[in-house]
């Protein structure tokens, strides 16, 4: 199918290739529409593991999946590895790298990228995880500052080579705390016998009174006793005032020195430009009706965590997370075929199958509705669910035999520095 020709069924064009995105591709399959996605990666991201990848403790290729292999046999859908520049919203195309691409519908997919919140120094100095490059970006600086280590002579360097802080107690903060943590407990001394476990340290920073404050309050307490058990240190309650590449000073007064800044702070959407500002809602999101349909628009619509289903039951909108955008994908795809049927398209309501979080080896916390575990349980409970969440059986298989390596061995994983990282390097826009 050629971007701009003539066709027989409205397109639907999809910019963005996540959980949102995929989903509402797939519910498309076989029905009267023809079903265009871009994104400026040919493969989709399982994000929850990201942090295994920045570890070392999987490779990149186990949690990423071709788009069009996801596709195969799906007549009526195609994929175009394009960036989109612009959506013209009065013109019913966008702009893209690759040229001009007319829809009939358009569901704005992109996600959400690392939040700053403005602080451009923050932004230049730190280090984020919410692609595979920057996972990867990460463990080769984490890798290259202990190496080092091994050989300054400079003892106040040396202790900021191997001091970590984790700013952000969200999920994605708990899990890449408790990582570093049993890198240093378990790992250190086997690959770098020359170091002890004193000798690194972690830190997470967190500016709410609790950590995994979207959690039970059961869930949250747990998580920072797992957390300190680690010797992890756990500040509560402060904010990152300023960090130089060196010296991160926390509002609370306290001066940590240390080369590693990993940033897990907050997230923001990636809005596309067109897009008026006043639909752009707090975290920049786009502010959607309860059918997903952009306000002020009838063939425009917005899913994931870009999008935020402004309702007087959901002022705020619904999570940012992953099952929250599949169930969007899906109901929009139903919602498409009844708007084209003439048909009153369905309000999207979301259901909350729970919370997991994982802290290290047997230490997990589960919200399953009113039911709540800790501990062992827990963490096989989280273990099923993300192993079965990714997308392809070869994946879940290589996940599984790493897993398995890395329980019983405490030192599996392939700590690699395959391309080195430059922190002084411009980050992209």
């Amino acid at each position: 199918m050629q971007l701009n020709e003539i066709i027989q069924h409205p397109r639907v064009l999809i910019i963005g290739g996540g959980f949102g995105g995929i989903e509402l591709a797939k519910k498309l399959k076989d029905k009267p529409f023809e079903v265009l996605m871009v994104d400026k990666n040919n493969y989709h991201t399982f994000q929850p593991m990201l942090y295994q990848v920045a570890m070392g403790d999987i490779e990149a290729d186990s949690i990423a999946f071709p788009i069009r292999k996801i596709f195969t046999g799906q007549k009526n859908f195609t994929f175009r590895m394009a960036t989109v520049e612009r959506i013209n919203p009065e013109k019913n195309t966008v702009d893209t790298n690759i040229g001009e691409i007319p829809y009939d519908y358009a569901v704005i997919a992109t996600g959400s990228d690392t939040n700053y919140f403005g602080n451009d120094e923050l932004k230049k100095r730190t280090m984020p995880m919410k692609s595979i490059p920057e996972a990867l970006n990460l463990r080769s600086l984490i890798l290259q500052n202990v190496e080092k280590a091994l050989v300054t002579t400079d003892a106040a360097e040396r202790n900021a080579l191997l001091t970590f802080v984790v700013v952000g107690g969200g999920p994605t903060g708990v899990e890449l705390s408790g990582a570093l943590a049993e890198m240093r407990n378990y790992v250190l001394t086997y690959d770098y016998p020359e170091l002890k476990k004193e000798d690194m340290k972690v830190y997470l920073v967190e500016g709410k009174s609790e950590v995994l404050a979207v959690m039970s309050p059961q869930a949250s307490q747990k998580a920072k006793d797992y957390l300190i058990g680690l010797n992890i240190e756990v500040h509560n309650s402060v904010h990152v005032k300023s960090y130089d590449g060196c010296a991160l000073v926390i509002d609370d007064g306290t001066i940590i020195q240390t080369r590693n800044v990993l940033w897990a702070a907050g997230v923001k959407g990636e809005v596309l430009k067109g897009i008026p500002e006043g639909v752009i809602v707090r975290g920049n999101r786009i502010q959607t009706d309860e059918f997903s349909r952009i306000k002020g628009y009838l063939n425009l619509f917005a899913i994931g965590d870009v999008a935020a289903i402004i309702t007087p039951e959901t002022p705020e909108g619904y999570p940012g997370v992953a099952p929250a955008a599949m169930q969007q994908g899906k109901q929009l795809a139903k919602n498409l075929i009844k708007i084209i049927n003439g048909e009153q398209p369905e309000p999207f309501k979301y259901f909350d199958k729970g919370s997991l979080a994982t802290i290290g080896k047997n230490l997990a916390v589960a919200d399953l509705g009113k039911l709540h575990f800790q501990g062992f349980f827990a963490y096989m409970i989280w273990g099923v669910v993300h192993l079965f969440s990714l997308i392809s059986a070869r994946n879940r298989i290589i996940v599984f035999i790493n897993w398995i390596g890395s329980y019983f061995s405490n030192n599996s994983g392939s700590r690699l520095i395959i391309r080195k990282y430059d922190p002084d390097a411009i980050k992209p826009e």
